[in-house]
């Protein structure tokens, strides 16, 4: 029978406090001490155990890199709450190309050579030292596998053919020409090519060299033809090309079948350092690959894998589908169990038998080629890489395999997701998780926030960016590696400094709101490791459903477990307010809210118990996201709020003047401004206001006559309205925190807030954009160069000498340096500044 039990419990939130200590954690550092892991999910949300830490993809960008920037590098991950990065090293700069940028102040640094071993030594040293995890790509690029130490004999391999039409004939002689290949390699992407000066496919002289027969088959020259009339001619080809041979009547094609390299190149990569792709399909070329790159990993770092270098990445897979290797003849016999070569025409366009027996070649040949990816490529990276006490960690999608079944050879399997045009935009992403979830996996890492130029000009913001960790979130992402952190070689006066180019999100350590952003880091902590905790529930149409939905917030979840413990993320992955009923499938305990942008947590009073199911009345801000948790008995009389979401009364609105002081050193006035009334940055009338970039401290001081003696605390809150784009908040000396998300407002501590004399102090940071803009009012004083794909975009030409000198710029209002370039003098400014209105609010 069907029943109906109503609770409203009262419980004020300053009476319900999580409890936690210090305590051991798993940690993904092997040098770390490891006890017992800690169950207890509170414990684990006040204190994130070292799992939950998020990881950077660390980009060396080529020759311009040095020791000092990468221990400040370090440092500033680890203050910053981060506890992994894993390089790559690519060319200069990526256009979205490899290309180089000209007179480099260190261009002896060449990926995977003495004096870059060198930096990568003092990395992991570094790493050790501050107990983080450091890994890198397998070779000087993020595609694929190989490098210059692959010849054209280990190399990815293409079947490859030529023809000549004869008539059937006694004692027909005849020269068969190699096959002739474009001598441009399938590179799936062009480079800059230093010897020509272009952005192509370069040539690869192999191609034009190598070459190896596989078979001579002469088939009729029309028509369907059957396996039985291909005739195999190997044995009568000579080595200078003469054929020799008694044809029977009739037309005939005569194909003479071998095999080159792909000339696929790694990229991208610097110039000197990019190589072939090794073949994947055959054990002497991966081993040959591995051998070299664990080899050279132990004579450079020896003493300190396991410790200062822990991991080796493979990226997801660009470089092509190859059609050969050289024992491609009897892995297909073997695992076919019949002879592939009079099926070979089927290559060259021909149809061999009937349209069900070369569909069926097709296919078998397809599924080799995904057996040998298997069995050779990832079996030995899993293996090799295990024996010399590494980690495999790899995106395991892209390429011709069966993904289902090389993840389990995967050590640590990530997925990703990018930010498209501000939305969320997984990339193989939901096929990866259900594979590890079916492989009983807990840990999903995933690259996360990869942009391009139309997502990322220096303008994003952690408010931007939260909506869409959430969604990766409730798709199953339990650990987030950011997209990306580029080594900054330089000193602090070249900001924003050294970019990937055209890709990624701007995690930098030179980022406007890098300090004030470890609240965001926070964030992720605490839902990394409330999402790593217990076991996922795969959900069902029953497990979650929403009623009564107001507003526009758009809710997506996700739903753990652990004994008597149920704890669901639900996040409003819109950028508008909303509210719903919000039903789980969860009964006879009482629901709480754990904020995890505040690290508190707090009883519901209003929730419904019917068949089975508790359903709770949620608001939600805009991209704002809470852990809802059932994990005690719901039979207690409590006191306190009799609603989930008390209403917000006005107290009173700041309408004192400000005293606002911008850093000089970027541009900004060297005496504070007077603001009468909050305004935008960037409709000031001064240009240090207007185009300033970087973080600006707004200091007033305020009366609150409203404040009276109740027989009931009252809880008092400042709300900054609008913010543009970070706010550190000091009221009368005491730090509340920062506040980079909705809903914009910051509890006041109980007996802070005075009737009379109130200071306040908001540090409010914008982005790099107005900065950057600025600088292109000034006469220019570097060169740059169009990027290849993105409309309006530069690159760096050269260093220029003032920079190489390191003497004064002569643009002398010009502030930023950087090494890609979205703007130009006209383009739109990003609202700056705190906007407000600056209320004291009270709950009701």
């Amino acid at each position: 029978m069907s029943h109906s039990l109503v609770r409203k419990l009262q419980l004020s939130a300053a009476c319900f406090f999580i409890a936690a200590q210090a305590s051991a954690q798993i940690v993904s550092n092997p040098s770390a001490t490891s006890t017992r892991p800690v169950t207890d999910p509170a414990k684990i949300f006040a204190n994130p155990p070292e799992s939950a830490k998020p990881g950077v993809l660390w980009m060396w960008m080529g020759a311009n890199l040095s020791a000092e920037g990468i221990t400040r590098d370090l440092e500033a991950l680890k203050a910053e709450g981060f506890n992994r990065t894993t390089m790559f090293s690519l060319a200069d700069i990526t256009t979205p190309w490899a290309c180089e940028i000209g007179k480099s102040p260190t261009p002896e640094i060449i990926s995977w050579t003495g004096p870059w071993w060198k930096l990568v030594r003092h990395a992991a040293e570094e790493s050790k030292r501050l107990g983080m995890d450091f890994g890198m790509f397998n070779g000087p690029s993020y595609e694929s596998s190989g490098g210059v130490w692959i010849t054209p004999e280990l190399s990815m391999q293409e079947v490859c053919w030529s023809k000549q039409e004869v008539a059937g004939r006694k004692g027909l002689q005849l020269t068969l020409e190699k096959p002739k290949v474009n001598p441009r390699g399938k590179t799936p992407f062009p480079v800059y090519n230093p010897g020509t000066g272009l952005v192509e496919k370069p040539e690869i002289e192999a191609r034009k060299t190598y070459y190896k027969d596989i078979a001579v088959l002469a088939v009729p020259a029309s028509g369907v033809v059957s396996k039985e009339q291909v005739i195999n001619l190997s044995s009568k080809l000579k080595a200078d090309g003469q054929l020799a041979w008694d044809a029977p009547a009739g037309n005939w094609t005569i194909y003479r079948f071998g095999h080159t390299t792909t000339g696929t190149l790694i990229q991208p990569a610097q110039w000197k350092a990019a190589g072939l792709e090794c073949d994947k399909m055959s054990q002497t070329a991966v081993d040959f690959h591995l051998d070299h790159v664990v080899g050279e990993i132990r004579k450079h770092l020896g003493d300190l894998i396991g410790t200062g270098f822990t991991h080796v990445h493979f990226d997801s897979y660009e470089a092509g589908t190859p059609t050969w290797t050289p024992k491609m003849r009897e892995e297909f016999a073997a695992r076919r169990g019949y002879d592939l070569t009079p099926f070979l025409p089927l290559l060259a366009g021909r149809t061999i038998g009937s349209k069900q027996d070369s569909l069926k070649f097709r296919n078998d040949f397809k599924a080799t080629i995904q057996d040998l990816y298997r069995d050779v490529y990832f079996t030995t990276i899993s293996n090799k890489l295990k024996a010399a006490n590494l980690t495999f960690l790899c995106e395991p999608y892209g390429g011709p395999w069966r993904q289902n079944e090389v993840m389990p050879l995967v050590h640590n399997v990530m997925t990703e997701f990018w930010t498209h045009k501000g939305q969320y935009s997984p990339y193989e992403l939901e096929p990866t998780v259900a594979a590890l979830r079916k492989s009983g996996q807990n840990l999903i890492e995933a690259e996360a926030f990869t942009g391009d130029p139309s997502d990322s000009k220096w303008n994003e913001t952690p408010a931007w960016l939260k909506p869409m960790g959430d969604a990766a979130f409730c798709d199953g992402v339990n650990r987030m590696v950011l997209h990306r952190f580029v080594q900054q070689p330089w000193d602090d006066r070249y900001q924003p400094g050294a970019t990937m180019g055209q890709w990624g999100t701007h995690f930098d350590r030179t980022q406007t709101w890098w300090k004030p952003g470890k609240a965001m880091v926070e964030y992720w902590q605490r839902c990394q490791a409330l999402l790593q905790w217990g076991r996922i529930v795969l959900p069902d149409k029953q497990d979650f459903t929403t009623s009564n939905a107001q507003g526009s917030a758009s809710l997506k979840f996700i739903h753990r477990n652990q004994a008597d413990t149920d704890i669901y993320f639900v996040a409003n992955t819109a950028r508008k307010a909303g509210s719903a009923s919000c039903s789980f499938k969860v009964a006879g305990r009482r629901p709480e809210l754990w904020d995890p942008v505040t690290g508190s947590a707090r009883l519901l009073p209003q929730f419904e118990e019917k068949d089975g199911k508790t359903t709770i009345p949620l608001d939600f801000e805009e991209a704002q996201s809470f852990f809802i948790v059932f994990r005690t008995a719901a039979n207690q009389p409590v006191t306190g709020p009799k609603v989930n979401f008390p209403s917000q009364q006005e107290v009173t609105v700041l309408r004192t003047p400000w005293q606002v002081q911008f850093d000089p050193a970027w541009g900004g006035p060297a005496k504070p401004v007077a603001f009468a009334k909050l305004e935008d940055w960037t409709t000031n009338a001064e240009p240090g206001i207007k185009y300033f970039s970087g973080t600006a401290s707004y200091q007033t001081s305020f009366d609150v006559a409203a404040i009276q003696k109740t027989a009931k605390p009252v809880d008092f809150y400042l709300d900054l309205g609008t913010v543009k784009h970070v706010a550190r908040v000091m009221l009368n000396k005491k730090d509340l925190g920062v506040i980079w998300t909705a809903p914009w407002r910051v509890k006041i501590p109980a007996t802070l807030l005075k009737r009379k004399g109130n200071q306040l102090a908001i540090e409010v940071t914008n982005v790099w954009a107005n900065r950057l803009i600025g600088d292109e009012q000034e006469p220019a004083d570097c060169e740059w160069l169009p990027g290849h794909l993105a409309a309006g975009s530069f690159y760096l030409k050269e260093f220029p000498d003032w920079f190489l000198r390191k003497q004064p710029r002569p643009s002398k209002g010009r502030y930023c340096f950087t090494t890609w370039n979205y703007f130009h003098k006209d383009s739109p400014l990003v609202a700056s500044g705190l906007l407000g209105p600056v209320r004291i609010t009270k709950e009701e």
